[in-house]
């Protein structure tokens, strides 16, 4: 029995991006799977449903190890985890090792070089390098030669957007592959149905209101901030906004909705499990990131029809085209976010063309395709 190991930060993304991963290599490939993440924080996600898919794990004979990561890959206290992590690694002696998100990539590349050496194999799939054509130069400084020195510490570089899977295939890592990111269950949210009016009515949306929407952590990369300094500049008493996600950020997002004096306006949902159903309510669709590998949130947004204002940066970028599903807008730039909220809420026959280009546009992400891309290698290296 071949032995898996995957790494990541906290449990919510393995729950998120790895689920039917883990499912495979359990059921199909008939691996050991065990599965390093921080098991205790969930603060970026719904508890009683998380705690649930760990019991399932437990269930399915998923062997866990909590490893408290923290989430900034240069924080001191990863020290720790990679000692522990490596202890694990060097006594489990795995045959994959894939690890996920920054911080957990950067400490497990490190922990496994002397397994790597007595045949493991290293897989990193980064779900988007923190520099970008668009990124700030101190993200270049810090986070680019990282991630080029550690490339030659992992066996598998998988990217799951065009932009780092070039800028990938510069590094030392020989086998770069492009993936097209986590998948979205498409057809799911295409082909949800709902009474539009009783929904927006539902979260406190007049039926003759514009629902925008935003899904993301309520954290800074995400920048819902800068749709909220949009509306305030246009005072639109027709435009309604909606936030699902939850983090740090929840308070300081409410005191600006009030500073601009579009408290009633500005709706903070919390973490939500009907996604489909909220997307296909929405007459827009926010998705302002500063960084984003792919964006789950903005392709479901785009599977439901509904247009978006966008950042234009990297990952959004392999989906979003300026004029045709949206407008890609620079990250802090509140004018032009403005004008392209402006534009769309009012022009109800712009975003009608528009819904066509979006549905088409998102099917080469749909979940069967990231997984089979995903399970291909799977197999290239455990068969």
């Amino acid at each position: 029995m071949k032995k898996v190991l995957i790494v990541a930060s906290v449990i919510s993304f393995i729950e998120w991006f790895n689920k039917e991963n883990i499912e495979f290599l359990n059921n199909k490939l008939k691996c050991e799977v065990h599965i390093a993440c921080n098991f205790e924080y969930m603060d970026d996600t719904d508890v009683c449903r998380t705690k649930n898919y760990i019991e399932k794990l437990k269930e399915d004979d998923v062997i866990l190890h909590n490893i408290n990561f923290a989430r900034s890959p240069l924080k001191l206290n990863n020290f720790k985890a990679y000692k522990e992590l490596k202890k694990i690694i060097n006594d489990e002696k795995f045959d994959l090792i894939h690890c996920h998100t920054p911080a957990a990539s950067m400490i497990t590349r490190l922990a496994a070089k002397k397994a790597r050496k007595n045949g493991s194999v290293v897989m990193y799939t980064c779900h988007g390098f923190h520099f970008h054509n668009k990124s700030p130069k101190k993200n270049w400084l810090i986070y680019y030669p990282i991630e080029k020195f550690l490339s030659k510490y992992c066996d598998y570089l998988v990217t799951i957007n065009h932009e780092d899977f070039e800028r990938a295939k510069t590094f030392h890592c020989k086998n770069v592959r492009y993936i097209p990111g986590v998948g979205v269950d498409v057809n799911r949210i295409s082909n949800t149905v709902i009474d539009k009016v009783k929904y927006k009515k539902s979260i406190g949306v007049p039926p003759d209101k514009l629902l925008i929407l935003s899904i993301g952590e309520m954290i800074d990369r995400k920048n819902h901030q800068i749709i909220i300094k949009a509306l305030g500049k246009l005072n639109d008493s027709n435009l309604y906004y909606a936030i699902c996600g939850k983090g740090p950020l929840n308070d300081y997002l409410f005191s600006l909705a009030k500073k601009y004096g579009i408290q009633d306006r500005v709706i903070f949902l919390g973490f939500r499990n009907d996604i489909p159903e909220l997307c296909n309510a929405a007459d827009i669709s926010a998705f302002p990131s500063k960084i984003e590998g792919l964006g789950l949130a903005g392709i479901e947004a785009m599977a439901a029809g509904v247009p978006l204002v966008s950042s234009n940066v990297h990952g959004i970028l392999d989906y979003v085209i300026d004029g045709k599903t949206g407008f890609a807008c620079s990250p802090n730039d509140v004018n032009a976010f403005a004008a392209a909220i402006k534009k769309l809420s009012s022009d109800e026959k712009l975003r009608k063309s528009m819904e066509i280009n979006c549905r088409e546009q998102v099917k080469k992400f749909d979940i069967s395709n990231a997984l089979n891309e995903m399970w291909s290698i799977y197999k290239e290296i455990l068969n």
